[in-house]
């Protein structure tokens, strides 16, 4: 005859310890009130379906705690997401916000800078309008320098014309013929240039053409510029040209020994 202990071993493979126990008892108990063989063959089919049973209701309950496992870890990874989401949304607005004080910004700057190109047009304006007035005046200054400077030409040609006829017969030998002048030749261009001193003279019997000029302080570009735009123009014209520039001073020392190298006299208003 199978014991209590029988059968709560048996039925601990399907059963917890405290169910298993429960129905071992039962089983005994029924057990022994049973008389015939068909019975008990029938509650052994009955234990039987039960342990199936079990089983199957032990699986659905695995399954289900794994399904609630699954759904548990999804709703974690859906409740992170929502979270990240949430950050990400929150630092949107920031950067948003952070844009929107920038734009600001950027727009205030625009109209300083609006404002300071204004002040510059109107400095410019100033600064044009200033400049042309010291443009005008330098015109002014220049003027006056210039009639100041023609004025002072001028006077050195009139001492000129009364001190080189016997400068030039002491030093050269020349003797001018009839009256030095200020007038206008014409070139070999076939153009009329102003002469500052001109007339004729005579050298060993020779006609020679003076051809001079007076510059207040003669330099080196002077007596190229002379030599360029005066005696070179006059080649061909007329008859041997005696060159001569008048000065009050010369820019440097080597000034009259180059105007000597280039067969140029000079002379200066102390002189006359």
């Amino acid at each position: 005859m199978f014991t209590t202990t029988y059968f709560e071993y048996r039925l601990a493979t399907a059963f917890d310890k405290k169910q298993a126990k429960l129905l071992a008892e039962v089983v005994v108990e029924a057990y022994s009130e049973l008389v015939k063989t068909s019975d008990f063959n029938e509650l052994k089919s009955i234990v039987k379906e039960l342990t199936v049973a079990q089983k199957e209701l032990a699986a659905a309950q695995q399954r289900t705690e794994q399904r609630v496992g699954e759904l548990t870890t999804a709703q974690q990874r859906t409740e992170q997401r929502v979270e990240e989401l949430t950050t990400a949304q929150q630092r949107t607005e920031q950067r948003v916000g952070e844009l929107t004080t920038a734009q600001q910004r950027t727009e205030q700057r625009m109209e300083e800078l609006a404002v300071a190109q204004k002040e510059l047009t109107t400095a410019q304006q100033h600064t044009e309008t200033k400049l042309q007035q010291l443009i005008n005046e330098h015109q002014k200054t220049r003027k006056q320098v210039g009639g100041l400077a023609t004025t002072v030409g001028y006077r050195l040609e009139d001492l000129a014309y009364k001190g080189l006829p016997s400068l030039l017969e002491r030093d050269f030998g020349l003797i001018v013929q009839g009256k030095l002048k200020r007038t206008y030749l014409t070139d070999n261009q076939g153009k009329e240039l102003e002469v500052n001193i001109t007339g004729q003279g005579l050298i060993d019997g020779k006609t020679v053409t003076i051809i001079g000029e007076s510059k207040s302080q003669l330099s080196k570009n002077h007596i190229d510029s002379f030599i360029r735009k005066r005696l070179q123009r006059f080649e061909g014209v007329v008859q041997q040209v005696f060159p001569v520039l008048v000065t009050y001073m010369a820019s440097s020392s080597d000034v009259q020994e180059y105007a000597k190298t280039q067969g140029i006299a000079v002379y200066y208003s102390y002189d006359f």
